[in-house]
């Protein structure tokens, strides 16, 4: 993969939990929750004029209907519910971003739904039909089914890594009930990234050597020391000669 001059750093907001206006000045890329495993309207509006107020672009992180289990449970959900529960996450969000000198420009999957999506057809093909109405691009996992779909129906697609979690052989991510899920020294997320940055490659929790084809990069804003994690990443592709921005 050729070597990015320019990276997008995103990071999961507005779900109450973490540093939200500190983190805002770090990243390019806001996935601001829309209620349905995090985050109130109050809260979500704040966020949403937190990242106006940084230039930051706004994109929706839609969920399952799972607040108690803050959207990392697997949810059967019908088709049908699923697009619908995706158009009302958008829509409540578009108009809270809105409200403050915003628009939503993206949306992103979160937690269990953004997992399933990777292998699952109906569900993929639910979020895929939903996106679609809603004419923003879709930021998703390279080599997903989701991204199989997406691309297939002509949505544009921002391909997405992650700065602090483990990844398989099989170029997905580690689940979090087991060992290596999360990477927890900033040096080392740091250095993972600018190495994504110039050369496109991750090293899985195996030692294999993974192709990733990435232009954007999350840092969970939920994490054990996201804020120093975010600097961390920052001050490094600094050093590096990369620019941080929405692409």
């Amino acid at each position: 993969m050729r070597s990015h001059s320019v990276i997008d750093l995103n990071a999961d907001l507005g779900e109450g939990v973490g540093d939200d206006a500190a983190m805002m000045p770090l990243i390019s890329s806001a996935n601001i929750a829309c209620g349905f495993h995090a985050g109130t309207p109050t809260v979500l509006r704040e966020a949403c004029a937190a990242a106006v107020a940084s230039d930051v672009r706004i994109g929706a992180q839609v969920s399952y209907p799972d607040v108690a289990g803050f959207g990392r449970r697997f949810m059967d959900v019908a088709p049908d519910d699923l697009l619908a529960d995706v158009l009302y996450q958008v829509g409540a969000l578009r108009t809270l971003a809105e409200s403050v000198g915003g628009a939503v420009e993206y949306v992103k999957p979160h937690g269990a739904l953004y997992n399933t999506v990777v292998s699952h057809e109906q569900q993929a093909r639910a979020v895929v039909d939903a996106v679609a109405h809603t004419g923003l691009p879709l930021m998703c996992l390279p080599g997903s089914t989701v991204a199989r779909i997406a691309i297939a129906a002509d949505i544009p697609v921002i391909t997405e890594a992650f700065a602090d979690r483990g990844y398989t052989s099989r170029g997905t991510l580690v689940p979090r009930t087991e060992p290596g899920a999360l990477l927890h020294d900033s040096a080392t997320i740091a250095d993972r990234v600018v190495t994504l940055a110039r050369s496109g490659h991750i090293v899985a929790v195996d030692g294999t050597r993974l192709d990733v084809h990435a232009t954007s990069v999350c840092l969970h804003g939920d994490t054990p020391g996201a804020l120093a994690h975010a600097r961390a990443v920052r001050d490094a592709l600094a050093d590096a000669g990369i620019d941080v921005r929405a692409r």
